[in-house]
């Protein structure tokens, strides 16, 4: 019945996000837009994080996306849909091909690596004057469906609903089992048979893939990119924050903590324009050190102490 539920009200709640742009203006649209931008990386980020791998480099996949997109329709002639979809496979081959590298890393040694190559990439893409537009950047003709806002707002709510189906997945399958254990005890699960290396190379080619795809989506809305733009902080900073006060390793966490940080990270960029990374990085450090299970994580254990506490006033008046 629970899991019955449980459906039925993600189909509900699918249901109203779709039809947002029958009652939404351009401006609330595009708010959502960033907001469901931010969700996306956040799954994404946690979705690694549940191997124990934790990675500083989302902003560089997001950039290697965008300009991989706009690149290719620009020098290439590609139409803009398929671009994205060319930016997907092109971050994910990207990161197959890094993950032979880097994914024998682990802690803080990953998570330097990954930072070191997200400042690789925009260097790389700064320096490339002819053909990325070096520090300028580049623009695009035309925005993509004309810069209509409620086809803008379904591209992003997509590529959205493609993260969340892939986390979703990653929970119910043998992934998660998988996945777990290495984060538990890595000597343990190899001598289960887990092959450790297999498990981290897939997880890391598609969250790399779906940051790339969400970069690609990001400027093909937009039109425009620089690589201080595509590379900026606000795309790890941000996803970090959010997983983190929503509740890690879970799907459901980083959605709650988009839902309530991402609204207030919009506010934020207009009161303190240079000031609101800060703000990210405060909220980080008061979730690790006084809520290091998040929003949801909390409300689980209040429901699990709560149900300890019916069955112990019913045990006390049989």
């Amino acid at each position: 019945m629970k899991f019955k539920t449980s459906y039925l009200v993600a189909a509900v709640v699918a249901a109203i996000m779709i039809a947002f742009p029958t009652f939404l203006g351009a401006y609330p649209l595009n708010v959502a837009r960033s907001v469901m931008t931010y969700m996306a990386l956040a799954i994404t980020w946690d979705m690694l994080l549940r191997s124990g791998q934790i990675s500083f480099g989302i902003a560089g996949l997001f950039g290697l996306g965008s300009y991989a997109s706009i690149l290719a329709v620009l020098r290439g002639g590609m139409d803009p849909l398929l671009s994205i979809v060319f930016a997907t496979v092109f971050s994910g081959a990207m990161a197959y091909a890094l993950g032979f590298a880097i994914l024998r890393l682990r802690a803080m040694y990953f998570s330097i690596t990954t930072l070191a190559l997200m400042e690789i990439f925009r260097i790389v893409i700064h320096n490339m004057h002819d053909f990325s537009g070096g520090p300028e950047g580049v623009v695009l003709p035309t925005v993509i469906f004309g810069g209509n806002a409620s086809a803008l707002y379904w591209l992003c709510l997509g590529g959205l609903f493609i993260t969340i189906g892939a986390s979703w997945f990653f929970e119910k399958s043998k992934m998660h089992l998988a996945l777990t254990a290495i984060r538990n005890d890595e000597t343990s699960a190899r001598s289960n048979g887990v092959n450790i290396f297999k498990y981290l190379l897939i997880t890391f080619v598609v969250t790399s893939a779906m940051q790339g795809m969400m970069g690609a989506i990001q400027v093909q809305s937009y039109g425009f990119t620089a690589p201080d733009t595509a590379f900026d902080a606000n795309f790890t900073l941000l996803p970090l924050a959010i997983a983190l006060l929503g509740g890690i390793h879970s799907t459901v966490g980083p959605m709650a903590g988009a839902v309530l940080l991402g609204v207030a990270a919009e506010w934020l960029k207009l009161k303190i324009p240079y000031g609101h990374l800060i703000v990210y990085g405060i909220i980080i450090i008061l979730v690790i050190l006084f809520m290091p299970q998040g929003i949801v994580g909390m409300i689980r254990r209040a429901g699990r102490a709560a149900g300890r506490a019916g069955k112990q006033t019913g045990a006390n008046h049989e």
